[in-house]
């Protein structure tokens, strides 16, 4: 079956064949762009998740455009795509014009309005992402940014920001972070190997009221150790 080329008519089989070459393929190129490319859309990222939309979509509504083409395409902007981000790294200029420096939008209570204007963002957008981050009164924020990614960073002035028990010179814990050890009777054998654990000392720490591994459906562990098993109730 030739479903990579152009033809008259594709059957249900080639139809289904491309979707999933077109799957699979999309798939390996996002892996190749990286997490930046899929966590936040910049100005480069979205230039090329437009232009790739496009060109994978063609081929999976009209038979009579080749897949082909379209791979071949899209693999061409993926190494410009790279070369774009190395140079951006490597050159300052290319690199300031793909992501810009911060616009300051508040500044010790006052609004820059000229920068609203250059961010290309009204005064109700600018209240409605301060109230998500929970500001009642612009008079309190010490600074706030128009971030490269579109996102608002906001700094409250000091009086307003949280009590810390740093503030209040209290004795604290070391940090420490749960995470889970086994989901559906997998064991995460990374996670055991970043911490210096094998199963046998896991095993140890169930015993003996857990024995069964395969029927955990949720453990959890910390930096200290702790393992925590979580049953249905």
């Amino acid at each position: 079956m030739d479903f990579f080329g152009s033809k008259e008519s594709l059957t249900t089989m080639e139809w289904i064949l491309r979707a999933v070459i077109s799957f699979l393929f999309l798939m390996i190129v996002a892996k190749l762009m990286g997490q930046r490319s899929i966590s936040q859309l910049r100005f480069l990222d979205f230039i090329i998740a437009l232009t790739l939309g496009n060109i994978i979509a063609h081929p999976l509504s009209d038979e009579k455009l080749g897949l082909k083409g379209s791979m071949i395409t899209t693999l061409v902007l993926i190494l410009l795509y790279i070369a774009g981000t190395w140079l951006g790294l490597r050159w300052p200029l290319f690199r300031h014009f793909l992501d810009p420096v911060p616009v300051t939008l508040v500044q010790n209570g006052s609004i820059h309005f000229k920068n609203l204007s250059k961010a290309k963002i009204s005064i109700d957008y600018l209240f409605s992402e301060l109230r998500k981050e929970k500001v009642e009164d612009i008079q309190k924020v010490s600074l706030a940014l128009w971030e490269p990614g579109g996102t608002i960073s906001v700094f409250m002035d000091t009086p307003y920001q949280p009590v810390t028990p740093g503030h209040l010179k209290w004795e604290t814990k070391p940090f420490s972070i749960t995470r889970p050890i086994i989901i559906q009777g997998k064991i995460d054998l990374n996670l055991l190997q970043e911490m210096n654990r094998d199963e046998e000392w896991l095993y140890a720490k169930l015993a003996p009221s857990h024995t069964q591994i395969n029927k955990i459906i949720l453990a959890t562990i910390t930096d200290s150790g702790d393992v925590q098993v979580y049953t249905e109730p």
